[in-house]
């Protein structure tokens, strides 16, 4: 104690004479020097002398007039923009440091007995202690270097700083999202936003930060913070890209992320999947995916959990594809090089999305190389296409341009259907994109999509469809933590027949839907326990349902134009990512819907006590243009709850409820491209569905495995009378029913992501009921009671392997099984009033054989030198190696006064096919 009360009067001596020397006042006129110019014009002038290192300060210059200050305060005022303190000791030595603090005086309870058990805290316990350098465990990854951050303050009283920057590329210099800032000693950590951008809580002093992200190099430094601070990271891509899964994953996301039943699936990386005539086709990807199936073989459009094909929200960069497709579903309709990913949402559907009950699937474009010219080009059997990215300003602005067209009439012939053997199809479609990163906070980009198909089964009829969008996006930065996004887009689907086969019975036949969308989206980071989405969009309809005009002046065809429709959607949207603890995190938002359907239109109005017909019609409403005469809507619930039971396992729930204002018209089992869209109204009402899902999560080394469960309740679905007409119907609602449905089911995905062999296997039950009850018999199906949807398959089976010999040569295969979907077949006949009739089973009583198929692809890669012109591919493959001869409808025909059933298939035979594609 003596030696320590010692030391305290020599510290209280130096201490007032420091006080009493360093009080020196001065008048200083400076114009245009540097900090070092000050140093030396103090030191010229006063007994100061300055210790420091020249590279410590910049060379920006100072100009301005200090009168009678203090020395003390003209060097406050001097350093109070840059990373320096300094220290004036007794001697009027006055030492320079960088970022920390030399500290004058003794700590609080210094003095105090520590041995004293009664001993009060300080007053001042939560001044931050110095921050000191410590030694850093060792690591596998080494740390680039170390950073300090903010400048050390005598008067804070924080202990925790923000530490803020943006993750990009160092090449591209585009943003990095989704990329992980982890702190591992301290078991916290954050993802990047869509705009690279990060922000995360750190205690002052040292902490090892370190950034992850797929196909990234990792980087790992020492950041020793001080105050408040930016850090930007620069990170180079991986060239490990070989070696990854085919449906590539966040390992880490895959367990802390708090979203059920969601997949992303890189489109790059989906290049060895042996598919149809060798085309890549990311959408045909997600039909091996849990959860998600077709009705067929050949047929447009999915089945999500049990849903209908109208209930999926496609975007292609935030605009809507009403048909994704090409070439009968055999084809996705978007260029396969010009995308970058696609991210499947059927469990936790973001609050921002809405008009659809069962999936989203957001597709995004890549965007354009801003340094350098590149491609890709790919010739295969059917299919040509290529994509080419041109720098427009560099590092900055860029265009990507795709093209693609088919050459696939000897695909009809091939066919084993002799009908289909003087038939053709072709197909095209075009994308452009234009990004553009003005500055460090602003970025705009535009995106044009158009494609056509024209195909002809008989040589009397050509139908043509088409898909046309725009879409144009503002990104802003409004702060450290919030970002804000305006988007613009417009869709159109379009449909034609012409049928010229008949003496004056000639016909053109049309169907349009046209959208126009402006969404306001925003992103509010208000610490690292709450991060905000919120928003609002409003939507326009435009669907004109139908025209039937004669193709000459000579033909006798009347002329039949349904009116147009009109109507429109508007949605709020808000959802909070809340961090509880550690281990609990939960995601909820609110999105609420309004949608009001818009004149000019007529509404008719039937007796209530009647089914509807054209024979209880009581009355005709008329409408004004732009007149509202119905609305619905109401709020729709977006909750995920996540549960890290240990680092590497993970149980989340989730429940969702959405609104669909519009409905497809089809009565076929699979969708065709001549299925139009209705518009909810006075007679048709919205359909509503509500979805819970549990699920386990878990990575076991180089596996992840997820068993996930979910139930969904449906209501106001929309089907149709047996043997309705859908087309050219002015009184659809007469022919249409709407009722409840149901599905529920149990989906298994297990997936390896490294090593030579990679792939995943998924598993899914599931079933899909109808309820079609009503108090009229006419209205009525199978009695009322529940029966299988067209695309209930109670087992789907997928296994998708690729094995890598070298990093050129890979074998890849598929192995698909799926329960056979329901039919309704006749069961008997009878007579009435002197005719034969055929009496059917109740409505899809029984299944067409189950459906499995094996394909085979063995694939060369070019040779990987860095310095070549090109980069080649080659992929040969095998379509459904073992011939099996999978029905693709079952339908019946009278021959000879009896019923007979025949099938019909798509390939019952192998179908090999090369293709080669080159980057450059």
């Amino acid at each position: 104690m003596k030696h320590k009360v010692l030391v305290v009067l020599l510290v209280l001596f130096f201490c007032s004479i420091r006080g009493q020397q360093k009080n020196t006042q001065l008048s200083l006129d400076i114009k245009g020097k540097t900090i070092i110019g000050v140093l030396n014009m103090i030191e010229s002038q006063t007994d100061y002398e300055f210790y420091f290192a020249d590279s410590w300060l910049n060379e920006s210059l100072i100009t301005k007039n200090y009168e009678n200050m203090l020395v003390e305060d003209i060097l406050h005022d001097v350093f109070k923009n840059t990373q320096i303190n300094f220290f004036i000791s007794w001697d009027k030595r006055v030492i320079l440091t960088q970022n920390n603090r030399i500290y004058g005086d003794l700590p609080d309870g210094f003095l105090e007995d520590k041995s004293s058990e009664k001993m009060e805290q300080s007053d001042d316990e939560n001044l931050t202690a110095p921050a000191l350098y410590g030694k850093v465990k060792q690591s596998t990854i080494t740390t680039s270097e170390t950073v300090r951050i903010g400048k050390e303050r005598s008067t804070t009283r924080q202990t925790r700083f923000t530490l803020t920057g943006k993750v990009i590329n160092i090449k591209t210099r585009k943003p990095i999202p989704d990329a992980a800032v982890v702190i591992k000693a301290l078991r916290i950590g954050v993802v990047t936003a869509v705009d690279g951008s990060y922000e995360i809580d750190l205690p002052s002093g040292l902490n090892e930060v370190e950034i992850s992200s797929l196909g990234i190099r990792g980087v790992r430094k020492n950041v020793i913070i001080y105050s408040d601070g930016k850090l930007d990271f620069e990170l180079e891509e991986s060239f490990e890209e070989l070696d990854e899964v085919i449906v590539q994953g966040d390992a880490i996301r895959n367990i802390e992320d708090t979203s059920t039943g969601n997949t992303r699936i890189d489109a790059e990386a989906s290049k060895n999947i042996p598919l149809v005539l060798g085309e890549r086709d990311v959408l045909k990807i997600a039909t091996t995916l849990p959860g998600v199936t077709t009705a067929g073989e050949g047929s447009a459009g999915f089945n999500v959990r049990g849903g209908k094909t109208d209930q999926n929200l496609i975007l292609l960069d935030n605009a809507v594809l009403y048909n994704p497709s090409h070439f009968f579903g055999f084809f996705q309709a978007i260029n396969p090089f010009s995308i970058k990913d696609l991210n499947i949402y059927k469990g936790s559907i973001p609050a921002e999305y809405g008009g659809r009950l069962s999936s989203v699937f957001e597709i995004s474009s890549k965007d354009a190389n801003t340094e350098k010219f590149k491609g890709e080009v790919s010739i295969g059997p059917v299919t040509g296409n290529a994509v080419v990215e041109i720098p427009i300003v560099k590092k900055k602005a860029g265009l990507l341009l795709g093209a693609r067209g088919a050459y696939s009439d000897w695909v009809l012939k091939a066919l084993k259907d002799e009908k289909l053997n003087d038939s053709q199809a072709s197909f095209y479609d075009f994308i452009a994109k234009y990004n553009h990163q003005i500055n460090e906070d602003n970025q705009i980009s535009a995106t044009a999509y158009v494609s056509g198909d024209t195909f002809s089964i008989t040589s009397d009829s050509l139908f043509n469809y088409s898909n046309r969008l725009l879409s144009l996006k503002y990104n802003r930065k409004l702060s450290e933590k919030s970002a804000g996004s305006i988007i613009l887009n417009n869709s159109q689907y379009t449909f034609d027949i012409d049928f010229d086969g008949s003496v004056n019975a000639n016909f053109r036949q049309g169907f349009q839907i046209t959208e126009t969308e402006l969404k306001a989206h925003f992103r509010y980071l208000l610490n690292e326990t709450h991060n905000f989405d919120y928003g609002i969009s409003g939507k326009l309809y435009a669907v004109r349902p139908g025209e039937l005009q004669p193709r000459g002046s000579n033909d006798i065809i009347k002329p039949s134009i349904i009116p147009k429709e009109k109507a429109l959607e508007t949605a709020v949207f808000i959802s909070d990512n809340w961090k509880l603890t550690d281990k609990l995190q939960v995601d909820l938002g609110l999105r609420y819907s309004f949608y009001s359907a818009l004149g000019p239109s007529e509404q008719r109005v039937y007796q209530e006590d009647l089914p509807k017909s054209e024979s209880t019609i009581v009355s005709t409403e008329v409408f004004g243009n732009n007149e509202f005469f119905q609305t619905y809507g109401g709020p729709e619930l977006r909750a995920s709850a996540r549960y890290l039971l240990n680092d590497s396992l993970s149980v989340k729930a989730s429940f969702n409820n959405n609104y669909q204002f519009i409905h497809t018209l089809t009565n076929n089992t699979t969708v065709s491209p001549v299925d139009t869209w209705k518009l909810s109204d006075t007679n048709i009402k919205p359909q509503q569905a509500s979805q819970f899902s549990l699920g386990l999560y878990q990575n076991a080394g180089d596996y992840e495995l997820s068993l996930e469960g979910f139930y969904k309740k449906q209501r106001n679905i929309t089907d149709f009378k047996t043997g309705a007409q859908l087309q050219l119907n002015a009184n659809i609602e007469t022919e249409i029913l709407q009722g409840e449905g149901k599905s529920y089911g149990i989906e298994v995905l297990v997936r390896k992501n490294t090593g030579k062999l990679n792939g995943w296997l998924g598993y899914t039950y599931s079933r899909s009921l109808f309820k079609l009850d009503s108090e009229f018999q006419q209205e009525r199906v199978n009695n009322g009671e529940f029966f299988p949807s067209n695309f209930d398959k109670p087992h789907d089976v997928s296994l998708v392997l690729n094995y890598k010999l070298t990093r050129r040569f890979s074998f890849s295969g598929n192995f698909i099984y799926q329960t056979g979907r329901p039919v309704t077949f006749p069961v008997g006949n009878y007579e009435f009033d002197g005719n034969e009739f055929v009496l059917y089973s109740d409505r899809n009583q029984f299944r067409i054989p189950d459906y499995y198929r094996l394909d085979l692809s063995f694939n060369i890669e070019g040779n990987h030198k860095i310095k070549k012109f090109a980069h080649s591919f080659w992929s040969i493959s095998v379509y459904n190696v073992l011939g099996r001869n999978n029905p693709y409808s079952v339908f019946f025909v009278s021959q000879e006064g009896e019923v007979k059933a025949l099938q019909s298939s798509i390939f019952a035979i192998p179908i090999p096919s090369i293709t080669y594609n080159f980057k450059f």
